[in-house]
């Protein structure tokens, strides 16, 4: 089997727990270190799925390497091949396609919940999982629901959260975090803590019952990945 292409656009937001879940389930995988100057490959002639994780640049940016994930993912897409966006990645997915990236009303932070849809494509992907149910949230900015795609997924205060197309799934939200990698953005990103705003939550909120929320996040995301694999078992 060809690998899944992880692509890894900051050193502290690798796949976390979704490289767990590949290896439970003995599919291979590559991670394209975007953030260590790694080039991207050309076509996907090797591998079997793509991955976009998160990073703090946007979309909008000039950086040479956006616009040849772009041309990657709308390839994918275009042959029915699995895509999976977190965050940054989600926001890639949803430009590549003919959406647009903006500032979201406000920025979410920390541990906040979102609730699903009620149509059939939310139906076929979060059927599993409870109404309502708390992620993980690090953003200032979101994305449109690209012509043809389903929004299945929103909070508060960002109306789109996830959206759907054949085999691509896009997220705002992050559901691939572990326990160190909450303990390493809560500090490597402390400067955007801002107190007194509710949709940022302090280190220490954040850090909190941390080990019951991050088993309580996997038991979740364990079904979603399991959902998105299923073209590839």
């Amino acid at each position: 089997m060809k690998p899944v292409y992880i692509f890894r656009h900051q050193e502290y937001e690798g796949p976390g727990f979704f490289q767990q879940v590949l290896h439970e389930h003995q599919i291979p995988y590559q991670i394209i270190l975007v953030d260590a100057g790694e080039p991207i490959p050309k076509n996907l002639n090797a591998c079997s799925a793509l991955v976009l994780m998160g990073g703090p640049m946007s979309v909008n940016d000039s950086l040479p390497w956006i616009e040849k994930e772009l041309s990657l993912i709308r390839a994918a897409v275009e042959n029915d091949m699995p895509v999976l966006g977190h965050c940054l990645g989600g926001q890639l997915i949803s430009k590549a396609l003919g959406g647009e990236v903006f500032a979201n009303e406000v920025k979410e932070i920390g541990w906040l919940a979102v609730e699903k849809l009620d149509n059939p494509a939310s139906r076929d992907w979060l059927e599993p999982l409870p109404p309502r149910f708390e992620a993980f949230h690090w953003h200032g900015e979101t994305f449109s629901i690209p012509q043809g795609a389903t929004n299945i997924l929103q909070s508060e205060k960002c109306a789109h959260q996830a959206f759907v197309i054949n085999n691509t799934l896009a997220m705002q939200c992050h559901i691939e975090m572990t326990e160190p990698m909450v303990r390493q953005w809560a500090d490597f990103y402390k400067h955007e803590l801002v107190e007194g705003v509710p949709s940022i939550q302090a280190a220490h909120t954040m850090e909190g019952r941390l080990t019951e929320r991050v088993e309580q996040l996997q038991s979740i995301a364990d079904k979603v990945y399991e959902r998105w694999l299923r073209p590839l078992k």
